[in-house]
């Protein structure tokens, strides 16, 4: 499978800022529910993936999940060494957890891929065989 990484870029680029903005734009979420931000950001990203990779749907979901796991790697590798330094070895703790989030947002990142091809796909022109 041919992964288009300028797809994955653009959904990279939007999970790390949605998942910067996502605990300032609506307050306690990462407190009370994770999932939500974690979740949002998926399919967001995914989308977006899926939305400039546009080749099938395989490799959209691909795009999504992929884009989606490395911007929450990079998100968890963020808080993580800023936790530790703020916060001892709760910060540890903390980036441990993020390390399930990662393997989570994969799933709504896939969806995310999914939705953003098929919508892509929807709107471009079809070309029919000329008759010969």
């Amino acid at each position: 499978m041919d992964i288009n990484w300028r797809a994955v870029l653009y959904g990279l680029l939007t999970s790390i800022v949605l998942g910067i903005l996502s605990g300032l734009a609506v307050p306690y979420t990462d407190l009370s529910l994770p999932v939500l931000g974690a979740g949002l950001t998926g399919l967001i990203a995914g989308a977006v993936a899926g939305y400039y990779n546009n080749r099938s749907t395989t490799s959209d979901a691909t795009a999504g999940a992929l884009a989606t796991i490395i911007g929450a790697l990079v998100i968890a590798v963020i808080l993580t060494v800023v936790g530790t330094l703020l916060a001892g070895i709760f910060g540890l703790g903390l980036g441990l957890g993020l390390i399930v989030l990662v393997v989570v947002a994969g799933i709504p990142g896939a969806v995310g891929g999914l939705v953003g091809g098929y919508l892509h796909r929807g709107r471009e022109d079809r070309v029919g065989r000329p008759a010969a």
